[in-house]
């Protein structure tokens, strides 16, 4: 038994809904679309909560818009950053908003837009395999929830959708296929009213030797926390959390994540990267979404480049006339890959260079991490300009890359004008109830009560210059290591 369709998408997700819808609508020519999914029930996921504004802006050029309506979506206008109970307003330039919400809710409703399109079929079957014919993709079998007998479903181009944990990628790319790398994972929980610093903002914690914590409200009632926790995961999540990154957070989040972690078990997530890689291997099939680039989630950019390459994708295939003529669309596939380039590369490259940065695993990298916070607190184009780049307002690898190096050279420069923390012992309790630290020279030495070590923060000596010359080498060395290989991965184009 088989079925014949002229597209035929396997996912359900965000991209593959998407382009179902976009397939669909009356300015494209008629086409009859098949959208395979596993499960129509609704999803359950930790990440892809949070949908920048540019996000926004192409949601509505998709004619989706109202997929936002109804879920209890909450507006989203910027971020606060906190750094050892400093707090560092970010928000989006403009008055522009984005959206956080429930992922399953999301994705019910853009389900729900595409089973109202016409010329579409929305297909409950999981995928087993493709069908080729003379080295071209022709279809897949697929075998219906609640039937045992496989099925053909035969296309004239098939698109793969079906996320991060693709079954295809490696058979669609072939030789060209880019490995995935994962650097941590992302630990995932429901705070229930809870009181973030600034409201309906996102809120990017820097918990100093671990990776960053990341929360944003998703509905009326609750706040997702992401903890980033690098390999090797810790086998007690939650004794981690509470005894390493809590102590770092605000303290009006304490009670909320204690009662989350005790109501209900710690979810993770990996937080893996892809990079693009050109699509001319295997005739008749491309990859779209996760399956084909990703890219690290503390940016929530992951939907905002989906819905843009489901935009410029589908604008181009209203033009073929027949999609198994592969020189049209080998055609296709060359000018989505360039077309893509301004949005795609900025937040893929941006998503693992604030990643290191926030993480700051090492000397090198919490030099600049520090010079990173107080770039922002200065304000202005500090703000706007990064802001801009994460929020997908404004892309640009060349902005990109200016912002990136001046906060490097920001970060050397503070380094030896501003006081940087060191650490001494404390003798005893009385010490640490009458002592008063000292100052010596031009050093002006500072104490925090909350560690049981003294905190101080001393400004350089002329003396201290000789070891900061080379670690601000070292600063600007691993800089250029950040970002150059993350630029090689998106300008290659073989």
């Amino acid at each position: 038994m088989s079925s014949q369709y002229d597209v035929l998408i396997v996912g359900a997700g965000i991209a593959g809904s998407a382009l179902a819808h976009a397939l669909s609508q009356p300015s494209a020519p008629r086409r009859r679309i098949a959208l395979l999914e596993r499960s129509l029930a609704e999803p359950d996921r930790i990440v892809g909560e949070l949908l920048q504004p540019a996000g926004v802006t192409f949601l509505n050029k998709l004619g989706l818009q109202d997929a936002l309506e109804g879920i209890d979506a909450i507006p989203v206008h910027g971020y606060a950053v906190v750094q050892d109970s400093r707090i560092v307003h970010i928000p989006y330039p403009d008055g522009r908003e984005g959206r956080s919400f429930h992922h399953g809710l999301f994705v019910q409703g853009l389900r729900e837009h595409v089973m109202r399109a016409k010329g579409v079929d929305v297909i409950e079957a999981t995928v087993n395999e493709l069908v080729e014919e003379e080295g071209r993709v022709i279809g897949v079998k697929a075998t219906r929830s609640n039937e045992k007998e496989k099925e053909v479903f035969l296309a004239d181009l098939t698109i793969i959708a079906d996320g991060c944990f693709s079954n295809f990628r490696s058979t669609v790319q072939g030789p060209s296929a880019r490995p995935s790398s994962t650097k941590s994972h992302f630990c995932g929980a429901i705070l229930k009213d809870a009181r973030l610093p600034i409201a309906q903002h996102g809120t990017v914690a820097l918990v100093r030797g671990h990776g960053p914590v990341l929360l944003y409200q998703i509905s009326e009632h609750d706040t997702r926390m992401l903890v980033d926790v690098k390999e090797p995961v810790p086998s007690d999540l939650k004794k981690h959390i509470i005894s390493e990154i809590l102590p770092s957070l605000p303290s009006e989040l304490h009670e909320p994540i204690r009662a989350a972690l005790s109501a209900d078990r710690v979810r993770r997530m990996p937080n893996s990267f892809l990079p693009p890689a050109p699509q001319t291997h295997k005739r008749g099939v491309i990859l779209l979404g996760d399956s084909w680039n990703m890219r690290h989630p503390l940016t929530g950019g992951g939907m905002t480049v989906a819905l843009s390459d489901v935009y410029i994708l589908s604008q181009h295939l209203y033009k073929i006339n027949d999609l198994q003529d592969w020189s049209q669309m080998k055609d296709v596939l060359d000018k989505w890959w360039w077309e893509r380039k301004g949005l795609a590369a900025t937040i893929n490259i941006l998503s693992i260079a604030l990643y290191d940065v926030f993480g700051a695993d090492g000397e090198c990298l919490t030099v600049f991490q520090d010079g990173c916070f107080r770039y922002f607190e200065r304000g202005g184009e500090s703000v706007r300009g990064p802001v801009s780049l994460l929020s997908g307002i404004a892309p640009s690898t060349s902005l990109l890359a200016y912002h990136f190096f001046y906060v490097a050279f920001y970060s050397i420069w503070v380094l030896f004008v501003h006081p940087r923390r060191i650490y001494a012992p404390r003798a005893n309790s009385e010490s640490h109830m009458n002592s008063t630290p000292k100052m010596t020279g031009n050093r002006g030495v500072h104490s925090d009560e909350k560690h049981s070590d003294m905190h101080i923060m001393q400004i350089p000596s002329i003396l201290d210059y000789p070891r900061l010359f080379w670690l601000s080498c070292r600063v600007l060395w691993t800089a250029c290591t950040i970002f150059g290989p993350l630029l090689w991965t998106e300008i290659r184009w073989w």
